[in-house]
């Protein structure tokens, strides 16, 4: 990962120069802490955007009792299954789909941090969509979009599911953490044809293809998404990451935000593995101009960027949370 990202550091320092402030990208998204490249917290975010477009959710503070997460649950009209995240996490850091209260404890018997608690949205397509609007003028525009594969096998009637995911590079990749988690899973015979979703966290890390969606820009899309994001006061770059029924629904805002990315989020179609590397670094350049005159454009309106000494803050608090709650699960 960090020989993946050494060309990034160096765009990013090019920018800073031509910026003269190292933390320039923060003043992008004022109301996100960092801007959104670490520390932030998801809760704070999701109120943020239209209510119409963010399922329920509901924050759980660490050390929460089960029969109270249970009644505030119910309160939210929130039934089974959920999607598990904490409220400040990455790269998928303790995210679980839960389908009972049996599941709900055995997530709690890991000692998360302060928690969200989100419905399942059983939607076909998923994809992330890389937003921008300037500040100055309100104009924005969709950059990226990225089409999620979910780890999944498709059956012969005759192999296990840990014989079809060694049969792929990709889902082999996996296959020791699920003798870990869903060892049952791996002995499975599905039926000839059936595709059997293994993971629904849409992550990298748990064996999601990113494929490149860009195709399905067009001026419906940029408007869909200039309406939500003209509502997100503080906040004018980033990446919606969601689900919806198809492209029609898409076009439409049909859709639900699981998350919202601020500053770090990557246009992620360069995951695409059909993608060239030069491309990939070329687009990642790209996103990055757009962030400075984003910055250029604040700086004009009087927002400033976080302090030398406000990022070494952030720093030691993020460093400390993760080690924190990854050494303790």
């Amino acid at each position: 990962m960090w020989l993946a990202n050494a060309p990034v550091v160096f765009i990013w320092l090019w920018f800073a120069l031509r910026a003269r402030h190292l933390f320039f990208f923060s003043a992008a998204n004022p109301a996100i802490e960092t801007g959104g490249v670490l520390g932030e917290s998801k809760i704070n975010i999701l109120k943020r955007l239209p209510a119409a477009v963010v399922p329920k959710t509901v924050f759980v503070e660490a050390g929460t009792c089960t029969d109270k997460i249970l009644h505030t649950m119910k309160s939210a009209g929130l039934s089974w299954p959920v999607i598990a995240k904490p409220n400040i996490g990455e790269r998928g850091f303790m995210v679980s789909k839960l389908r009972s209260e049996e599941e709900l404890q055995a997530y709690l018997a890991a000692a998360p941090p302060d928690f969200l608690l989100q419905a399942y949205i059983d939607a076909p397509l998923e994809l992330a969509v890389m937003h921008h609007r300037m500040p100055d003028t309100g104009a924005g525009r969709v950059t990226s979009i990225c089409i999620k594969k979910t780890l999944s096998v498709t059956g012969d009637g005759q192999s296990t599911v840990r014989a079809l995911m060694m049969d792929d590079l990709r889902s082999r990749l996996q296959v020791e953490r699920f003798e870990r988690e869903q060892p049952e899973l791996l002995s499975m015979v599905p039926e000839k044809g059936r595709v059997l979703e293994l993971e629904p966290i849409g992550n990298h890390c748990r064996g999601t293809k990113f494929l490149n969606g860009n195709h399905l820009i067009d001026e419906d899309i940029h408007a869909v998404f200039n309406r939500i994001a003209a509502q997100m006061e503080g906040i004018h770059y980033g990446r919606f990451d969601l689900r919806c029924r198809d492209v029609g629904a898409l076009r439409k805002g049909q859709f639900w935000v699981m998350e919202y990315n601020g500053v770090a989020a990557e246009p992620a179609h360069i995951y695409d593995p059909e993608m060239p590397v030069p491309e990939k670094y070329r687009t990642i350049y790209r996103h990055w101009r757009i962030i400075y005159h984003i910055y250029k454009a604040q700086r004009a309106r009087g927002i400033r960027p976080m302090s030398l000494k406000e990022a070494i803050a952030a720093v030691k608090n993020y460093r400390a949370y993760m080690a924190r709650h990854k050494s303790s699960k």
